[in-house]
């Protein structure tokens, strides 16, 4: 239960961490909450530092959900406990920083990395989706939701009841902090992305 309580912590701290916001300040000088949509996610990121910054924070992103259910797993011999959850816990934390006041990104980067970890082929549809969608719309926020549509959808034929709570918890995080960006792309003043 100690190495539970150890991951858990592990997962929800490192999960925390904004990179986005490190490199921003380190790198570029520039508090990325002060511009664009200041938010700390990777889509603020390519929009307001460009490719280069964007792509690292998406890779380190990632492997912030990844890692800890990577952990989980190799010690899941001592571990009775689905490893997917030390996954939703680290979009929690990309979500809700300790380090930014308890606010953060969206989770989509984050979670799409415990995704990778814990169902490659369920990332795999999720990841198509959102680049279809992202291709037709030129909207990272319309192909963000629809790739949590795609996860939800997904996790349900697995049978694993574990997965599909993952896949609903995160599911619904990604598509709420998303709403105001719905709004927006009604009203036709959500901007769209340039780079592809």
């Amino acid at each position: 239960m100690y190495t539970v309580i150890l991951l858990l912590i592990f997962s929800y701290l490192f999960g925390s961490i904004p990179f986005s916001l490190i490199i921003s300040k380190t790198f570029y000088n520039i508090d990325l909450r002060e511009h664009g949509s200041g938010n700390v996610g990777t889509t603020n990121t390519f929009r307001i530092l460009g490719k280069k910054a964007g792509i690292v924070v998406l890779i380190l992103d990632l492997l912030k959900g990844a890692i800890p259910v990577w952990v989980a797993m190799l010690v899941s011999t001592d571990v009775d406990f689905p490893v997917v959850i030390f996954g939703v816990v680290a979009a929690i934390g990309h979500v809700y920083s300790i380090f930014l006041k308890f606010k953060g990104g969206k989770a989509v980067a984050t979670g799409g990395g415990a995704i990778l970890a814990a169902a490659p082929i369920i990332f795999l549809v999720v990841l198509a989706t959102f680049l279809i969608t992202l291709k037709l719309s030129k909207y990272v926020s319309l192909g963000s939701v629809l790739a949590a549509v795609a996860l939800l959808i997904s996790v349900l034929f697995t049978g694993d009841l574990f997965m599909i709570g993952f896949g609903i918890i995160l599911g619904i995080i990604v598509i709420v902090k998303h709403i105001s960006n719905m709004k927006r792309i009604k009203e036709g003043t959500e901007p769209k992305i340039t780079f592809m």
